[in-house]
């Protein structure tokens, strides 16, 4: 079965990369499944998408790993085609803390996973999207947070300047590849429910915060799987170096 268009989901296994990687297979993608750890989630994800007759792969690779990441590519290059479409969606939070408290081993440990990681990613698709490199052109889209606008203080701070520094790769990027038939824009998500907050030691942290959100709720991982989609879709053919907040208003 061919398919030109192809995306790579980076830490597609849960919440909102794994609502993510079954929309795009639902509009007719074959799909890159990526996790760091949690294979048996991620297999998860692929059944679902084969039980509704779409394609996947599952590939093992942890995405702030330089070589981790080449063979990443390379194995979708040689089982789905070049990709069309990356979602750069892998990150991690840390337990809750004020900066006073943190280790470099922590800030370090957060930064490359959230910050190089989609900087690697991004280098090997424009490889492969870049019309002056003989490809097709392509969308990419980073997954940021609402963090980088707020700060996260008390909390996450290195988690939000994580952020933050995808903000500006998206906006420099998009500058950078617009003449190569690449589009890169954001999504900054806020108050989602998904298993992250568990991560950060408060599983309920949503309930707790939720009516300091004008819309009076948390949001849901399709809410922001459909944000994504429409960005690297042709519906937003004019949009690049743009944000989409889904944030219920904060």
């Amino acid at each position: 079965m061919s398919n030109n268009k192809v995306a790579i989901v980076t830490g597609s296994s849960r919440g909102i990369g794994a609502a993510t990687a079954k929309l795009f297979a639902e509009n007719n993608y074959a799909v890159c499944i990526n996790y760091k750890n949690d294979q048996q989630s991620a297999l998860q994800v692929a059944s679902e998408i084969i039980d509704q007759g779409g394609r996947c792969i599952v590939v093992q690779a942890d995405v702030a790993n330089e070589n981790e990441v080449c063979a990443l590519f390379t194995e979708v290059d040689q089982k789905l085609g070049s990709v069309t479409a990356l979602i750069n969606n892998a990150a991690i939070l840390k337990p809750q803390m004020r900066l006073e408290n943190m280790t470099a081993e922590r800030i370090n440990f957060i930064l490359t996973t959230n910050v190089t990681s989609a900087f690697l990613c991004c280098r090997e698709a424009v490889k492969r999207m870049s019309i002056k490199h003989g490809g097709h052109g392509g969308a990419i889209v980073n997954v940021s947070s609402g963090a980088a606008r707020s700060g996260s203080p008390n909390e996450y701070i290195d988690y939000a300047a994580s952020k933050g520094a995808i903000d500006t790769l998206t906006i420099g990027l998009s500058k950078e590849v617009a003449r190569e038939g690449i589009r890169v824009n954001g999504v900054r998500p806020a108050l989602i429910y998904t298993d992250m907050h568990a991560d950060g030691g408060e599983s309920a942290r949503i309930e707790r915060l939720k009516n300091i959100i004008p819309l009076q709720r948390g949001g849901q991982v399709d809410e922001v799987a459909q944000a994504i989609y429409w960005l690297a879709s042709d519906k937003s053919s004019f949009t690049t170096g743009s944000f989409i907040d889904v944030t219920g208003g904060l």
